[in-house]
């Protein structure tokens, strides 16, 4: 049994967690940057990167500590390496890459997306390659083929904002404040989805891509007329990225014959309505629904150490001299779409 220490830091999250091999997690902390970013209404990456050094190295003694040992028995150190603010990254990677060489430990430079795409294996032991992902989280809207760890097929992206940053905006544009996806979901609740005309973009084209800035905008014009209640719009709103993920996603499912399961990962699959409505798709496809815990879904240090324990057990390091990344796509090899941009 290895135990795997991950430390993630890609946003506004500073977490640390000692996971084992049996997907055990030993211990894990997390301190929280919500207080500092929301007068601003979304994540200041200078504040995050000072909070992620002041908040890591206690929070790393921490987590030891909780779990009862000392650094000597930790077999490798996992860190994110991108994609992400590329200050807090580096915090998080060169506090790992200090760490492994002083304690003599291997290096594992984790994909931040990779520790999503693969944190329900965390928690379902059951799950088995090659499975459908649906990967949103923050700036990333994405559907993949999973065929093992590092083995990722891209067949959809967004060609220009992804879902997580539509929440963000629609909370600001109704005042919800930040984290702005929980607050639209809560709201929504309350409304009518029926009451506020809004597009589906690219619902029923041929390529399975994604388009959510014009929803957005449309989001702003319901609000400035002044003739809908928030609620109604934050439940419209809610009711078409649904609409825009299963249209996306049926027609991706043509291309992914053979996957043993439908996953779904990142910070937005923490959303119950989301989920739901792919529970129902992957039945009407004769598919298992796997999503992780709530907790694995926001941003987490246990994932990463879990991606680190599977490239562990693969024989897989990384030299010290690993760089930082603020992009680093899953699949390298996908061809780019039309606006996609960074974004790929």
């Amino acid at each position: 049994m290895a135990l795997i220490l991950g430390i993630e830091s890609s946003c506004d999250e500073t977490a640390v967690a000692l996971v084992a091999s049996d997907r055990r997690v030993l211990a894990q902390r997390i301190a929280s940057q919500d207080e500092a970013h929301r007068p601003y209404g979304g994540v200041v990456p200078e504040i995050a990167a000072r909070a992620h050094a002041e908040r890591l190295a206690p929070l790393i003694g921490d987590t030891l500590a909780d779990a009862g040992c000392g650094l000597d028995a930790v077999d490798a150190i996992a860190a994110t390496a991108g994609p992400g603010l590329i200050g807090g990254v580096m915090v998080g990677l060169v506090t790992g890459k200090a760490m492994a060489m002083a304690a003599g430990k291997p290096l594992i430079a984790i994909n931040h997306l990779e520790g999503h795409a693969l944190s329900p294996r965390l928690s379902d032991p059951a799950l088995e390659f090659p499975y459908g992902l649906v990967l949103v989280s923050g700036g990333h809207c994405q559907i993949l083929r999973v065929d093992g760890v590092g083995r990722f097929r891209r067949l959809a992206t967004t060609i220009d904002d992804a879902l997580g940053e539509a929440f963000d905006k629609t909370a600001k544009i109704l005042g919800l404040g930040y984290p702005g996806g929980p607050a639209v979901e809560r709201l929504a609740r309350e409304g009518d989805a029926s009451a506020v005309p809004l597009p589906r973009p690219l619902l029923g084209s041929k390529e399975p891509h994604f388009s959510f800035a014009g929803l957005k905008s449309a989001v702003l014009r319901a609000k400035e007329s002044g003739e809908y209640c928030n609620a109604d719009i934050a439940a419209a709103f809610q009711q078409a990225a649904i609409d825009c993920l299963v249209d996306r996603l049926e027609r991706a499912l043509d291309a992914m014959s053979g996957i043993t399961a439908l996953v779904v990962a990142g910070g937005v699959a923490a959303n119950q309505a989301i989920r739901g409505a792919l529970e129902t798709l992957a039945a009407r496809n004769g598919l298992p629904f796997i999503a992780p815990p709530l907790a694995l879904c926001t941003d987490n240090a246990a994932m990463i150490a879990w991606a680190g324990a599977e490239r562990y057990a693969m024989g897989q390091s990384d030299p010290l001299d690993f760089a930082a990344r603020p992009r680093w796509p899953l699949d390298p090899d996908a061809q780019p779409v039309r606006g996609a941009g960074v974004k790929a």
